[in-house]
């Protein structure tokens, strides 16, 4: 079967579904990479490995997504030549994407490592856990150039309309992480430090796996040792395309980190039970979170096809098959998080405080399904510094804000917490919204004046 989807022609919905699929499956896989270590850490440590593991792993989360987010950009370049019908500049692309990520990898591991305490300061880990976060955070770092690596093969094959190539890695990622947990936390009992290393190890087995894997596969473009070099002109636009995406990661993220710190200043419980919480959302968002990612090709290869008719096609598509599961995870998550949190924790105090901030979550369900499709169709279309701005104004106008107002009120209820997250999404879906009005105004004027200049 052709694993390279072509999204300028066809059905919409079976061709989105078909490459969501197994986007779903990658991010659920990689949801799983992050709740195994947290999961065998809650049943075999104490928690202050948990509350260590979810502070540390939230910093690794937001790196993650940081380099993931820059990667974007040659997503959107290469879906773009793609749908072009210029696929010999792909190789190019990816060659000079992957010198500048290895630049940007060993600079990342060299501050992540040195600073590694400061971040676990600026966390404010509970002091039970400080040391733990603190070794967590070092040891990841340690292992930035692999999680890069990792995280670029995704990037470039999604692009390319291949989204099971990227699953492949995941897969392999996910199974190495599990036995590397089973074997350094439950068996050997090294707690935080052996989750940390079982990630790391992880994900550089699926590296080299996954490469001896592509070199088997026939690409749609030429790719040798020759494109492997710096092309001012592609590393340029690849951070053009990518920089503004990842600085709404980074600050989206950051707020996310203070939000952490604001629940962490509350105790070593409700630290944990946040924790635990974050890890379920993890899985509870997959399904828009997948649509965003398919988003974001599917956009880019019509705009390069001259097709923005058929990308607002495929937006309306995709809210309407993520809102349908989002009414689901609010049904579960809103009456049942409880019994989701029992998955990462046997303490009945952290799972009691997980439940109720969950309960906000599930609000967010609800909303996501449009803001995330929003979010990859502007991608696509490289309103990447509107996608900066929309992002930015919610986590600092809304998240941070909100979050630490209702941390001070007596008694804390984390439900109210919690609804600093739908609040924040709620503003960026008015600002989607406003922004998609001018792009169609313009995109009809456009159309306009060509009819009559072809008149």
């Amino acid at each position: 079967m052709e694993d390279h989807i072509d999204f300028t022609k066809g059905n919409i919905i079976p061709s989105l579904l078909r490459f969501v699929g197994p986007v779903f499956l990658a991010l659920f896989l990689q949801s799983m990479y992050g709740a195994v270590d947290l999961m065998i850490v809650g049943k075999f440590a104490s928690a202050a490995d948990v509350s260590a593991v979810a502070t540390g792993s939230q910093i690794t989360l937001t790196i993650t997504s940081l380099i993931s987010s820059l990667a974007m950009g040659m997503t959107i370049l290469i879906g773009e030549k793609i749908g072009m019908g210029q696929p010999e500049k792909s190789g190019r692309i990816a060659g000079s994407g992957i010198l500048l990520f290895t630049v940007i990898g060993i600079v990342a591991t060299a501050l992540i490592t040195l600073f590694s305490p400061q971040l676990a300061a600026i966390m404010q880990a509970p002091e039970e856990a400080f040391s733990r976060t603190e070794s967590y955070i070092r040891i990841c770092g340690l292992g930035t150039v692999v999680i890069i690596a990792y995280n670029l093969i995704g990037s470039i094959f999604r692009g390319l309309g291949d989204s099971r190539t990227p699953l492949v890695t995941v897969a392999i990622a996910c199974l190495c992480n599990i036995s590397g947990d089973l074997l350094l936390v439950a068996g050997f009992h090294m707690g935080t430090r052996g989750a940390a290393i079982a990630t790391v190890l992880a994900q550089l087995i699926s590296v080299l796996i996954s490469l001896r894997l592509i070199r088997k596969q026939t690409l749609p473009f030429t790719f040798s040792k020759e494109s492997v070099c710096w092309d001012g002109r592609y590393v340029r636009k690849i951070l053009q395309l990518g920089t503004p995406i990842a600085l709404q990661d980074l600050l989206v993220g950051i707020s996310f980190l203070v939000l952490l710190a604001i629940v962490n200043s509350l105790g070593l419980i409700v630290s944990a039970g946040v924790g635990v919480a974050e890890k379920v959302c993890g899985f509870i968002m997959l399904v828009p979170a997948a649509f965003m990612q398919s988003m974001s090709a599917f956009v880019a290869q019509n705009r390069g096809a001259g097709k923005p008719k058929r990308a607002v096609q495929g937006l309306w598509s995709a809210i309407g098959v993520s809102t349908c599961f989002g009414v689901l995870m609010f049904f579960v998550s809103f009456f049942h998080g409880d019994a989701l949190s029992t998955l990462f924790a046997n303490d009945a105090e952290v799972i009691w405080s997980s439940a109720e901030y969950l309960k906000a979550y599930a609000i967010d369900c609800l909303l996501t399904c449009f803001l995330f499709c929003f979010i990859g169709f502007f991608n696509g279309m490289e309103y990447t510094r509107f996608v900066m701005l929309q992002g930015i104004a919610g986590a600092f106008l809304m998240r941070i804000p909100v979050a630490f107002i209702m941390s001070r009120q007596t008694p804390v209820s984390l439900f109210y917490v919690g609804l600093a997250t739908p609040c924040s999404t709620f503003l960026q879906i008015m600002m989607c919204f406003a922004c998609f009005a001018v792009w169609w105004k313009k995109q009809f004027k456009s159309n306009s004046e060509n009819l009559k200049d072809g008149g």
